[in-house]
């Protein structure tokens, strides 16, 4: 138990984690293009506050409907089936979007567009880390995030490249670009051994482990899998409620409501609005700047993704949800310091945005992936996976719903003084009750809820590891 793998990938293993993590681009563009899109689409639509707010949030209520469906589907039809399936029906809702003539229908679409996200979020964790060894499925979960930055990038630069023209279909519609890209790699992916042995298919388990850990002692993997599938018991919610497993579920829920409710998505999907009331102006500071934001982030990610399987999970998080806590303070202080903002303060708000968006995508945008696809047993994946992800789109609900009427009625200084007291408390729940899962395997971490929270005695990292 909590032996160490330490054989090396093979050259598939890697290209199925990332092509599996390559599904973050489509959701990374989603994020920031309707950032860009929604400068035009008021104007169009004749939007007040609260309209701007509704679509903005009407892809994080498909998301948590895809949240919430996403672990069964991932059960039912397979992990790759699902992911082909997500990229081609995102691809079908992104040209609907792009060719919505009335509010209605755009609403409509950006629905069902964020149904496709929704189950992509919880599926991606739990197939790369079924389909990868102990020793780099840290990187490779993390590695989601990178390709998730990598597409908000890619959203703001299409944005102001089309701003231009004011063209906010061109900014929608060309989403469909990657999707279709990421579905035709992903159809040429095996899915995962742990997958066909949960369907008790266990030849082509063992097919499947050959080719993507040709190196692997495959009857040993097998029968390990076999094993801990047959200690496990159902499989359902109600196995989730009980316990050990009550406790991980009550960790990654309320671990997945923090990561969202802290402000993140306030920050992508609204960053022009914040950049105007910090005095920015024009289409280059209002698109560009947050794009500069997110290549800041995209070295912080890649700094996590090459840390996290050997610092560990904990210092990583911990740091990060450190650096969001300064970020809030140096906000509150700059909205503080007065609504005329030049100079000095301006370039302090600007520096204050980057910290906490660095902060974030080092700690919780990078080990959110992490925890969802390590947290539960083979059975119990998918929906843990589900139950995380669909607790952290509630609460991307609630600030995509609500940080502009924040921002109106509470001010800036208002807004981050609660970000700021959210982030604290996240801080503190991680460092009591998230668990070190560095170098362990999968079936091991079962062990950690078992013995109450804690690593047993027995385990040969328990003394390195806390709580």
């Amino acid at each position: 138990m909590g032996k160490t793998e330490t054989r090396s990938p093979s050259r598939l293993g890697l290209l199925v984690g990332v092509a599996a993590a390559s599904v973050g681009v489509i959701y990374g563009y989603d994020l920031s293009n309707i950032a860009g899109a929604m400068l035009f689409i008021p104007k169009e639509f004749d939007l007040d506050t609260a309209g701007v707010q509704w679509i903005t949030t009407m892809v994080v209520i498909g998301e948590i409907a895809g949240a919430i469906i996403g672990g069964w589907l991932a059960n039912r039809i397979g992990r790759k089936k699902s992911m082909v399936m997500v990229g081609a029906t995102y691809a079908a809702f992104a040209l609907m979007c792009a060719l919505s003539v009335s509010v209605p229908m755009l609403l409509v679409a950006r629905l069902l567009l964020g149904l496709t996200i929704g189950v992509s979020v919880v599926v991606v964790p739990v197939f790369v880390a079924e389909s990868s060894p102990a020793n780099i499925r840290g990187s490779l979960l993390v590695a989601y995030q990178v390709a998730t930055v990598v597409g908000i990038i890619i959203g703001y630069l299409a944005a102001y490249a089309l701003a231009g023209t004011g063209s906010w279909r061109w900014m929608l519609g060309l989403a469909a670009v990657p999707a279709i890209v990421v579905t035709l790699i992903l159809l040429r992916m095996p899915d995962t051994a742990r997958w066909y042995m949960l369907k008790g298919r266990v030849d082509e388990a063992r097919r499947a482990l050959q080719r993507v850990e040709p190196n692997a002692d495959v009857d040993a993997e097998i029968a390990e899998m076999s094993r801990a599938l047959k200690e496990e018991s159902g499989g359902a919610i109600r196995e989730m409620l009980r316990p050990p497993y009550r406790r991980a579920t009550v960790f990654v829920v309320v671990l997945g409501f923090f990561i969202q409710i802290t402000g993140i998505n306030a920050i992508v999907y609204y960053s022009p609005k914040l950049f105007e009331a910090m005095g920015f102006q024009g289409n280059f500071a209002l698109l560009i700047l947050p794009a500069l934001v997110q290549v800041a982030a995209l070295i912080a990610v890649f700094v996590s993704l090459v840390l996290v399987d050997r610092l560990g999970r904990r210092p990583i998080l911990l740091g990060g949800i450190g650096m969001m806590i300064a970020a809030n303070a140096l906000l509150i202080g700059v909205f503080v310091a007065g609504d005329d903002f030049g100079g000095a303060l301006t370039a302090l708000g600007f520096i204050g945005v980057l910290l906490f968006t660095v902060g974030f995508t080092f700690g919780f945008g990078a080990l959110v992936w992490v925890y969802a696809g390590e947290s539960f047993p083979s059975r119990l994946r998918s929906m843990g996976s589900s139950a995380m992800l669909t607790s952290d789109l509630v609460a991307n609900a609630i600030v995509a719903g609500f940080f502009l009427t924040m921002l109106q009625t509470l001010g800036g200084s208002g807004t981050f003084v609660v970000f700021g007291a959210l982030a604290l408390l996240a801080f503190i729940f991680v460092y009591r009750f998230a668990p070190e899962t560095k170098g362990r395997q999968l079936e091991d971490i079962r062990h950690f809820w078992e013995n109450g929270g804690t690593w047993p005695a027995e385990s040969p990292a328990a003394e390195t590891v806390t709580k």
